[in-house]
């Protein structure tokens, strides 16, 4: 086993193309043309790799080389799996979507979910039919990480603060709305006044910590009174489709959600800022064509506005 491991810890990669050109040819002196080599270069390396497989590999007759039974059984192997590597390396900077079978994974939040992810899995399956993508969720505190370990390819989330090597782009903006259940009192007119003094449902993974609205609200100087806290849109939008309670939320979502169930939505009665969702990835992925063909889907998909 050591003398195995020995042979492959200590090999040359570049005399296996000597052994090639040699199996190949079956003469020293066309095998060093082919290879740009001279014919003593050539008998150099065909001495070092005798040695380091303890075989001759191949025995003069007359003209010929001949390769010896070991190198019979061995050479198909090996010529077959530097073929397959010169092909992977012609390969390294190129990527063909429609011949891809590559899985994807993008970190995204519930919500961006929900807006995107039908558009963007469309859009994959078009370009690159036999890749997969996998939309898993990532704990901002771990993004970076996750990004430099390749558990992610890419992620989108809102603006966060990052900086080098992990690198970002503005994908979109989306607004927000108050929904409510259809028929709701409010349903028509929604004044500052009577959004203070509704019950609320706000939504956040975070167990405790305020969400986007009442900090613009505190901004303000105002509160809110919050009824109930959940993890997601889709829960919230039950929970007020059955209550007086009212939602704040993305109005690209619930352009999504209100059209299949029986919801209604106004303007905020202030100033609330739009939530910029922004492609993050990794600096290492910078120049991968693959992450970079996949960066430009997802740009493209948000660009034509396929989420809404």
């Amino acid at each position: 086993m050591n003398q195995i491991h020995n042979r492959t810890d200590q090999l040359d990669l570049n005399l296996l193309k000597v052994f090639e050109a040699v199996y190949r040819e079956q003469n020293l002196s066309r095998a060093a043309q082919s290879l740009y080599l001279t014919p003593s270069a050539v008998s150099h390396a065909l001495a070092r790799l005798r040695q380091q497989f303890g075989d001759p590999l191949f025995v003069r007759d007359g003209r010929r080389m001949s390769p010896t039974p070991a190198c019979q059984r061995i050479a198909p192997l090996l010529t077959d799996a530097l073929s397959r590597l010169r092909e992977l390396l012609q390969q390294w900077d190129r990527f063909d979507p429609a011949q891809a079978r590559q899985g994807f994974r993008i970190g995204m939040p519930d919500a961006t979910e929900t807006a995107l992810l039908p558009a963007l899995a469309q859009a994959l399956h078009a370009q690159a039919p036999g890749a997969t993508l996998a939309s898993v969720a990532v704990a901002r505190r771990e993004l970076g990480r996750e990004l430099a370990a390749g558990q992610v390819d890419l992620a989108i989330d809102v603006a966060l603060p990052i900086s080098e090597p992990v690198r970002h782009q503005p994908l979109f903006q989306d607004g927000f709305c108050v929904v409510m259940r259809a028929g709701h009192g409010l349903a028509k007119r929604l004044s500052l006044k009577q959004y203070l003094q509704a019950r609320h449902v706000a939504v956040s993974t975070r167990a405790s910590g305020q969400v986007i609205e009442d900090i613009a609200l505190l901004n303000l100087g105002l509160q809110r009174p919050i009824a109930l806290r959940c993890q997601n849109y889709h829960s919230a939008c039950e929970v007020v489709a059955q209550s007086d309670a009212l939602l704040t939320m993305p109005a690209g979502l619930a352009g999504r959600i209100i059209g299949r169930s029986r919801l209604s939505r106004v303007a905020v009665p202030f100033a609330l800022p739009a939530a910029q969702l922004h492609l993050y990835w990794h600096a290492n992925s910078e120049f991968d064509p693959a992450n970079r063909w996949l960066r430009e889907v997802v740009v493209g998909v948000c660009e034509r506005g396929l989420f809404g």
